[in-house]
């Protein structure tokens, strides 16, 4: 077995985290950790064909995503996280089911900064929340063209102003259908290419 489906097979029916127990999460993170030694982009930030594009969440530590599930009545959807090199910006995009016609979309944009060969610094600066439908929200790409395109969404579209609001992800293994990152709260990201 690769060692790509060594972790694919650890994280199969966690709902990217949300069912891991903690004898779950060792097992993730040590399998992780013997993908990262076989990293075959040591310098992720140099590889941008590699690391453009939209990317869907398969399995995070990270419980401010988690806890997106945690509202009654709704459901946590599709995680992506779309990197646009261009720009040097990131888009989270998380999709919300709930009851018919209630469907939301939960959008954190981003700025960020290299700052060495692996690690960027990630400076957020504008979130959305809504419903999908009141959004015109139809797939991330589409939505990050709008966003790129300086509209503006109602009700709450508002700019993360607080100088706290940034933080930091090493990309600690990258090809061409897999990421993974660890983030400064100490969470780890495990995402696949769309």
């Amino acid at each position: 077995m690769s060692i790509k489906a060594e972790l694919l097979e650890a994280i199969a029916g966690k709902n990217r985290g949300l069912l891991a127990n903690e004898m779950d999460k060792v097992k993730v993170l040590s399998a992780i950790q013997h993908l990262e030694d076989h990293n075959p982009t040591p310098e992720p930030l140099q590889a941008k064909e590699l690391l453009e594009g939209n990317w869907r969440l398969l399995y995070t530590t990270s419980k401010s995503i988690l806890g997106l599930d945690r509202f009654p009545l709704f459901t946590l959807g599709q995680i992506y996280q779309c990197i646009r090199t261009t720009n040097a910006k990131i888009y989270n995009v998380a999709e919300v089911s709930g009851l018919p016609w209630l469907e939301g979309v939960v959008s954190v944009a981003a700025r960020f900064e290299p700052v060495s060969e692996r690690r960027i610094n990630v400076i957020f600066e504008r979130s959305i929340i809504g419903l999908q439908r009141l959004l015109g929200y139809t797939s991330p790409s589409k939505f990050i063209e709008e966003l790129e395109q300086g509209n503006k969404f109602l009700p709450l579209d508002f700019s993360i102003e607080n100088r706290e609001q940034k933080g930091w992800l090493d990309i600690t293994y990258l090809d061409e259908d897999m990421r993974v990152g660890r983030g400064n709260e100490g969470n780890v990201f495990i995402l696949s290419k769309e």
